[in-house]
C-alpha cells in the first residue's frame, strides 16, 4: 500500500496499533501517538 494513500480510518488503525503493541519509543512518543489520535478522531467527528 502507498503510504501517500491512507485514509484517516487506516491512520487511525495504525496509530492505535503501534499503541496496544507497544511500538513506540517512549513515553513521550506514546503520548503524541494517542494525542495525534484523539485530533484525528474529534476532527472526523465535527468536521465530516
Amino acid at each position: 500500500m502507498d503510504k501517500n494513500s491512507l485514509s484517516a480510518q487506516e491512520l487511525l488503525h495504525h496509530i492505535e496499533q503501534k499503541i496496544q503493541s507497544g511500538n513506540y519509543n517512549d513515553s513521550v512518543h506514546k503520548i503524541k501517538l494517542l494525542t495525534a489520535k484523539e485530533v484525528i478522531e474529534k476532527i472526523l467527528l465535527t468536521e465530516f
